[in-house]
């Protein structure tokens, strides 16, 4: 056994010399299959049992296993995880799916609270059938709160709300926050659809060409309602969505090749999308996570859209009108300088001359930040360093960028949370995971004070910010109310 119930660790010696708590969040529970049968049952009936049985509830590549490998190369089947839990320390795979065993050990992990994700219920969320998606959701969430409600003062789960629109996730919003209890919850931040003209033409196929919908840029629905149930029920905008089977993340055969950025992938077109979307605009008071992705994507793409802001406002891209260009001089400096080729053609560019013109774009379309309202670079930091969190798993060197605000522009410092992710095969040492976590601060690349925010203070600013009473009842509820009065 890699394990043992009780002993000392060196992630418990690092939380014992730190005067403020150490709260993760995103672990990771691994549910227990069977116990979710009578869930199921409960509320869709045999019916519905039966079809989550029969192969109906599986998430995305759950029939790659069932191809030969011709069939796989010919249909382009994405490599699925596989082997995705620790199994050699069997302690810990218990650990991730026995509340009782995980609450006993936390002080082993060095962990005062966790904020525990699950793990085959995220794909109950991106079930294509409706009936399917929405009752095993609720199932899922039915099961998770019974699970885990003796056990509330250190470790609270997650509710899994379907998105396929706005109606089914405020319908899951309501049940799970306001009937279950929960405190948090995982919406999926990304949809797959259809395209409209290949399931009209050709139905047959119409599965294998979709788009992803980001819920907030060109989507299909209006997702304000869901941003404005979050704020009134007082929840975070959690995502933990994957990435894998679209852009360049869809090797037959590699799932490594597949894993690899994929969080982070998923987390960028959704944070992308609300930012240019204005959804931090019209809900400011709403805080978004993304998880598992780690803080490298974050920083590029803050660096990104002040550089596209910077230059591409409804003001600087007068600058590439082509409009503004005068003809006549560049068409005496191609005399003047241009090859043979060139002279002996600058009629044909005139001809062209609707390509100069720029009458081809519509005036309303030209501010393509018009709805995130930025008139300042600077309110791109602040919307970065109020609304946005980055959930960062311990072993990510990477973090270390977040903190450095003599590189990430306008002196900006990114609210990372550490993100366990024990319960998965990126953990294989559950003891290891706060150890590793300080190695940032051991290796000079953070100071204590970022690991403070890092662990705890960030924590406390999403999950009491918009839920004041998150941590009431807790292990760390005192420890919170100070940092909430002097922080």
């Amino acid at each position: 056994m890699a394990a043992t119930l009780s002993g000392a660790s060196k992630s418990a010696a690092i939380r014992a010399r730190l005067n403020h708590p150490v709260i993760d969040s995103d672990g990771h529970t691994i549910e227990f299959a069977p116990a979710i049968s009578d869930y199921l049952k409960q509320v869709g009936g045999p019916a519905l049992l039966d079809r989550f049985k029969n192969g109906n509830g599986r998430g995305a590549g759950g029939g790659w296993h069932r191809l030969s490998p011709a069939e796989r190369m010919e249909r382009r089947a994405t490599r699925p995880p596989w082997w995705a839990f620790p199994t050699r320390n069997t302690l810990d795979r218990a650990t991730a799916t026995l509340p009782k065993l995980l609450y006993q050990r936390m002080e082993q992990f060095g962990l005062d609270f966790t904020i525990l994700y699950h793990t085959l219920a995220m794909f109950a969320a991106h079930l294509e059938d409706e009936e399917l998606r929405r009752g095993a959701s609720r199932a899922y969430n039915m099961f998770h709160a019974d699970l885990f409600r003796e056990f509330s003062d250190r470790i609270a789960p997650v509710a899994v709300v379907p998105m396929h629109t706005p109606e089914e996730a405020i319908d899951e919003l309501e049940f799970a926050v306001k009937k279950l209890g929960f405190k948090a919850v995982m919406l999926p931040g990304n949809v797959r659809r259809p395209i409209a003209t290949v399931l009209k033409r050709a139905p047959e196929v119409a599965r294998w060409a979709f788009w992803i919908d980001n819920l907030a840029v060109d989507s299909l629905h209006d997702y304000d309602p869901v941003w404005a149930k979050c704020v009134e029920l007082g929840v975070p905008a959690t995502f933990h969505s994957s990435g894998m089977g679209w852009g360049s993340r869809n090797s037959v055969n590699n799932y490594v090749y597949n894993h690899i950025g994929n969080f982070a992938a998923a987390g960028e077109a959704v944070c992308k999308a609300l930012f240019i979307g204005g959804v931090p605009k019209r809900f400011p008071s709403l805080k978004f996570a993304f998880l598992e992705g780690g803080a490298g994507w974050a920083c590029t793409l803050y660096s990104d859209l002040i550089a596209h802001w910077r230059k591409r406002n409804r003001r600087t891209v007068e600058d590439y009108n082509p409009a503004n260009l005068d003809r006549r001089l560049f068409y005496d400096l191609c005399r003047q300088y241009g090859t043979p080729a060139v002279r002996d053609k600058i009629d044909r560019l005139a001809a062209a001359g609707e390509r100069f013109s720029g009458a081809s774009e519509d005036p309303a379309m030209l501010d393509e930040f018009a709805a995130c309202g930025i008139e300042r670079a600077e309110e791109i930091r602040d919307v970065f360093t109020r609304s946005f969190f980055f959930g960062c798993e311990a072993d990510d060197p990477i973090n270390a960028w977040a903190f450095n605000d003599r590189v990430n522009p306008l002196g900006a410092r990114h609210n990372v949370l550490f993100s366990s992710d024990i319960g998965h095969w990126d953990v294989p040492d559950m003891t290891e995971v706060t150890e590793e976590a300080y190695e940032l601060v051991e290796h000079g690349l953070i100071t204590e004070s970022d690991f403070r925010d890092f662990v705890f203070a960030n924590p406390v600013r999403i999950w009491a910010a918009m839920n004041p009473r998150f941590f009431a009842g807790t292990a760390v509820e005192d420890a919170v109310a100070r940092e909430r009065r002097e922080g």
